[in-house]
Parts: C-alpha cells; sequence; structure tokens
C-alpha cells in the first residue's frame, strides 16, 4: 500500500525519517489543476495524509481531482506520530457501496491467528451491517473466502 504525505516542513522531515513520499505546496501548485496530473498522482498512491496547516488549500490547490478519486487526504495534527498514522491507515478498510450488489473485502492476512481473524470478521461483518438501511434485511448471503481457496458461506 503507497501513501503519500503532503506536508508542510516540519511533516516532509519526519516523512523521509521514515522513508515515506511527501509532496510540498510548491509541488501540488506545479500540478496547477492539472486533472490528467493530479488523477495520475491519485491513481499512484493508495491513501493521502495531509499536515493540518495544509488540508484547507488543498481543494483551491488541486481541485475536486481527489476527492472525486475518493483519496481525500485524512489530517495529521502536530502532536499525531507519523508512523503510527501510517500503521492504522494500512489496518483501516474502506467500504465503498455505491450501486453494486457485491462487496468483497480484505479482513486477514496469513501471519493472523485465527482468533484475530474471528474478530476481523465479526467487526467487519457488524459494521458493514449497520451501514444498511434495513440491517440484516438486506444481507442476502455472506461468504468468507481465502485466496485460492473455496468461498464458504457463513449467512
Amino acid at each position: 500500500m503507497k501513501i503519500c504525505i503532503l506536508a508542510d516542513a516540519r511533516d516532509a522531515d519526519h516523512a523521509k525519517e521514515i522513508s515515506l513520499d511527501s509532496m510540498s505546496v510548491e509541488d501540488l501548485k506545479k500540478l496547477n489543476k492539472n486533472k490528467k496530473a493530479i488523477k495520475k498522482l491519485a491513481k499512484k498512491y493508495d491513501q493521502f495524509l495531509a499536515s493540518e496547516a495544509l488540508i484547507k488549500q488543498i481543494p483551491r490547490l488541486l481541485g475536486p481531482g481527489l476527492s472525486k478519486a475518493g483519496k481525500f487526504p485524512s489530517p495529521v495534527t502536530q502532536q499525531d506520530n507519523l508512523g503510527e498514522k501510517v500503521n492504522e491507515i494500512k489496518a483501516t478498510i474502506k467500504f465503498q457501496l455505491k450501486k453494486v450488489l457485491c462487496l468483497g473485502v480484505a479482513v486477514g492476512h496469513v501471519k493472523m491467528s485465527e482468533d484475530e481473524l474471528v474478530q476481523n470478521i465479526m467487526m467487519s461483518i457488524n459494521f458493514l451491517v449497520s451501514l444498511l438501511k434495513k440491517n440484516w434485511q438486506n444481507v442476502k448471503s455472506l461468504f468468507i473466502k481465502s485466496s485460492m481457496g473455496k468461498p464458504i458461506r457463513l449467512y
């Protein structure tokens, strides 16, 4: 997962320490609301972070490109530890329900214990169901599947 921080000078230094890609205000001004360049930037990274001081300037500098791609940056305050924030973002999953009737979500990885997987699965299912208008009445079926295994029906 590739993460980029749109940073002021202080956060840019911290980003270099943890080998995280960063862009300054000058780099953003060079994009000059060029839609193709902003779209390319949005495709290059999975997630964006932004210094608290810059978060209000981003729509003015980049236009609606990142918002349309669903990748508007998460704010980073002066007190936040950048390394912890990056790990938190990597551990977060995003449900995007538009007009699709099927949804696939990663809930774990090979190095996780069985208990951790069960906890992640339960938490993600309950959260997803809470997002739906009629809760469980909107769920037709639930399957769990490993990357190479056969799907197993849960509900």
